[in-house]
């Protein structure tokens, strides 16, 4: 083949077509694009730089979900993703505190007991803040924390322990049920200021909720009953966490 016929050959090959918009895949700006493209359809908001903290903060967020799934429209916190966070916060030596944010509805009992108590056994400092509502197993996971605040137009449903589905009618059920509420009253009475026997009276107390039994207590009333240590918003909360990392490391904070 001549020198003439292979330039008009080469000549002839098309260049594959190049978008300067759009980076080549594979690269790290492309790689960068596709995760913040990722982070938007999951989180819906993108990744923003973030200074290196030592607090972590975990949300418990609409309906406490335990072994059943809920409706995917249905808002919900998995117990099973929350364990594990915080057995990594307890393990990081990077992370001093944490901190936990409220607005649930409530949900599983024993989910939402095993959270409060992986909070209650934590080594490090912890507060917890009620934004919008801590209701139902919110109010044990709200007190678990060693400092807990709600802000305050924050409001708490306290009600007895109720079963959805169908109940076997015998006495053990009812033994059962009974069990359960006692392990809620005496846990939340043990980790916070309220008695067992006013949280008892808060629970069956009648006339506050339409055609049922409970309280709904709101903000200053929470700390009045000795459900919660302060009320005040989210400076608060890191201003006091801040304040006991700083104390258990021997520091003193002006």
């Amino acid at each position: 083949m001549s020198e003439d016929r292979l330039n008009i050959k080469n000549d002839q090959v098309e260049s594959p077509e190049v978008n300067p918009e759009r980076p080549a895949e594979g690269t790290d700006e492309q790689k960068k694009k596709d995760a913040a493209l990722q982070a938007i359809q999951q989180l819906g908001q993108t990744n923003v730089p973030q200074l290196e903290s030592n607090v972590f903060c975990m949300s418990i967020i609409g309906q406490v979900e335990g072994h059943l799934v809920m409706p995917p429209h249905n808002k919900t916190t998995k117990y099973e993703h929350i364990i594990p966070q915080i057995v990594a916060v307890e393990q990081n030596p990077k992370i001093e505190g944490m901190v936990v944010i409220l607005n649930t509805v409530g949900g599983d009992v024993e989910a939402g007991l095993a959270i409060a108590e992986m909070i209650a056994s934590m080594s490090k400092p912890t507060v917890s803040i009620v934004l919008g509502g801590g209701h139902s197993i919110g109010v044990p996971i709200a007190v678990a924390a060693d400092t807990s605040f709600i802000a305050e137009t924050a409001t708490m449903t306290v009600h007895p322990v109720r079963l959805t589905g169908l109940v076997i009618g015998v006495p053990q059920t009812f033994e059962y049920l009974e069990k359960m509420q006692d392990r809620v009253i005496r846990f939340v009475s043990r980790h916070s200021n309220v008695t067992e026997e006013k949280f008892r009276e808060l629970m069956f107390r009648t006339g506050d909720l339409a055609r049922d039994i409970g309280t709904n207590v709101i903000g200053k009333d929470a700390v009045k009953y000795g459900l919660i240590d302060r009320v005040g918003g989210i400076s608060d909360a890191l201003a006091e966490l801040n304040r006991m990392i700083a104390e258990s490391k021997g520091e003193i904070l002006q």
